[in-house]
């Protein structure tokens, strides 16, 4: 990789030579040996990059000196200089070079004379990380000549309730993180020093696979440095256990008819529909397996939403009308759907009593797994359905369904209104058929709990 001339570091190669030295070179000079990127963590990516767009709307009316590409920040460097010169008082994508680093600021804005610098995070706090990409930040913007009288955090507010339009005065946050930043300009100093030297050494560092290989955030390059790491599988002498009587005990309580329960959900970063906050789990599919007596052939009912609208008034309609009013309602792992149950109920108080009563009758059949009255060495020390499923009840898989696992469900249903009109009722199809597997799963497991008892 030819080294660029213009700057040798940038905000995120620096981050990556504090994480690992070795991450920052194989970043440099053997970018070929990267993992795959993940669907999933180009959406994580794409999600930021909206919050960060967002979140100018509290200094509006500023001028973007953002590049064109990720080629041409010298331009932009030279762009953010001439529109200080000229007068901006708000700028977003500043961009400034110090000592042969790069780094750019999502909003900077002059007031009453003097420089206050904003970072944009999709998070919900300040997080470490985030001060140290604030250090560097600060370092290079003052040593170009620009002197800051605060640097802050920019984060989401997660107690915001959208009501109408979106208040972005209220969606954020402001957190000043300046006496942080200062604390650690020495370091930043010294750490700047010994990683533009790692980088014009062109020496690969010998670093072993460790915690730090996660910390604060997973290596893109874990694949490669694993290659050929013996791994150590750990075995558990935990001997393969099935309590009767607890077995028994968790049987009788469960009412006929039976109804295996689950939701899945869309965690939009800005809230999207009214009475909704940031990061709140937002259920737009169920499905729902009814068994009426021990004799009876299994129904099955389902909702999902358009992918447009908000999915929760009608779904609350269908599922308190799907759910009755008496007989045990199954779930997995009951802390999810309980918590969702209580905040449809709030939100559509003409149901509330109906979703307290539907809570109350909720019986999670992941206990006997979690309190070890069903073991199986198998089992790895797990109670996740996708384990437990293919020990207990080996033809039924989730291997040959499109969508696998409920974050790739909540990533396809969050894009549902952007794919080609003719895809739409395939993927809907896909979504039904994995939520439908996942209740079905259930009847099968409480099946072999039976049979085994």
């Amino acid at each position: 990789m030819a080294e660029n001339k213009f700057h040798i570091l940038s905000k995120s190669t620096f981050v990556y030579g504090c994480q690992c030295p070795k991450r920052l070179f194989l970043h440099k000079y053997k970018p070929e040996v990267r993992n795959e990127e993940e669907e999933e963590q180009l959406s994580i990516f794409s999600t930021g990059t909206n919050v960060g767009i967002i979140a100018q709307g509290l200094f509006p009316g500023g001028i973007n000196a953002e590049p064109a590409d990720a080629f041409s920040y010298a331009q932009s460097v030279a762009k953010t200089k001439e529109l200080i010169e000229s007068g901006t008082n708000i700028i977003y994508e500043a961009a400034f070079v110090h000592n042969q680093v790069l780094c750019a600021i999502d909003i900077l804005v002059k007031e009453n004379g003097c420089w206050y610098a904003f970072e944009v995070k999709s998070t919900s706090k300040v997080k470490e990380p985030h001060i140290t990409d604030a250090a560097l930040q600060y370092n290079v913007i003052t040593n170009s000549g620009i002197a800051l009288k605060d640097i802050s955090i920019v984060h989401l507010n997660t107690k915001y309730i959208k009501d109408g339009e979106l208040d972005v005065t209220q969606l954020f946050t402001k957190s000043s993180v300046l006496n942080e930043v200062l604390e650690l300009q020495s370091f930043i100093n010294e750490k700047t020093k010994s990683l533009l030297q790692l980088v014009k050494d062109k020496t690969e560092p010998i670093i072993e696979v460790g915690d730090h290989c996660n910390i604060p955030y997973a290596c893109d390059f874990s694949d490669y440095c694993s290659n050929g790491v013996e791994v150590i599988e750990d075995i558990s002498d935990r001997p393969e256990n099935i309590d009767s009587d607890y077995i028994q005990s968790f049987l009788n309580e469960l009412q006929y008819p039976l109804y295996f329960f689950d939701f899945e959900t869309v965690m939009p970063v800005i809230p999207e529909f009214d009475f909704s906050r940031p990061y709140q789990q937002i259920p737009f599919q169920f499905s729902v397996h009814v068994l009426k007596s021990p004799k009876s052939k299994l129904e099955h009912y389902e909702f999902l939403g358009d992918g447009i609208n908000d999915p929760r008034p009608e779904l609350t309609k269908q599922l308190v009308k799907c759910l009755g009013k008496s007989g045990s309602v199954i779930v997995w792992n009951q802390g999810f759907e309980k918590t969702r149950l209580r905040e449809l109920a709030i939100m559509s108080p003409k149901y509330a009593k109906q979703l307290e009563a539907i809570n109350e009758r909720i019986v999670d059949l992941m206990n006997p797994f979690r309190k070890k009255a069903f073991y199986k060495r198998d089992f790895n020390e797990s109670y996740s359905i996708k384990v437990v499923l293919p020990v207990l009840v080996p033809e039924f898989s989730y291997d040959s369904l499109t969508i696998q696992n409920g974050g790739d469900a909540s990533a396809i249903y969050a894009d549902l209104k952007n794919i080609p009109k003719e895809n739409i009722e395939q993927t809907r199809k896909d979504l039904l058929e994995y939520c439908k597997l996942d209740t079905l799963a259930m009847v099968k497991i409480l099946e072999v709990i039976k049979l085994k008892n």
